[in-house]
């Protein structure tokens, strides 16, 4: 073993400066390639939701309600599949351009007894 060591003087040399190095970078990198994906797998659901919720908002924008019949439409034709009533009108008179306080209602408090 003796001889081992003293013909491989360099190759023990360079092992030893290995494992002294390699350990102090890999372990930088290893911790830095686990914070990029756990970062990632917490933006990514993130992203996801911020997208549908935009999706869902769109989407309800579309939505018109007949005023004579009650059926819900999206948005994409004039009239009424359901009785024929004009609903043009209804998208004009939509809920986001009334004031808060025509959509207001006043509650009176009373005691119960």
């Amino acid at each position: 073993m003796y001889y081992f060591l003293k013909a491989n003087k360099n190759l023990l040399l360079f092992s030893v400066i290995t494992l002294m190095i390699i350990p102090i970078f890999g372990i930088n990198i290893l911790l830095s390639f686990l914070g990029n994906i756990l970062l990632l797998l917490f933006l990514i659901p993130l992203l996801l939701v911020i997208l549908i919720f935009v999706g869902f908002n769109s989407y309800k924008s579309k939505i018109n309600k007949c005023s004579s019949c009650g059926v819900i439409s999206l948005g994409l034709s004039e009239t009424c599949m359901n009785c024929g009533a004009n609903l043009e009108n209804i998208s004009k008179n939509n809920q986001f351009n009334k004031k808060p306080s025509e959509s207001t209602i006043e509650v009176k408090a009373e005691e119960v007894k």
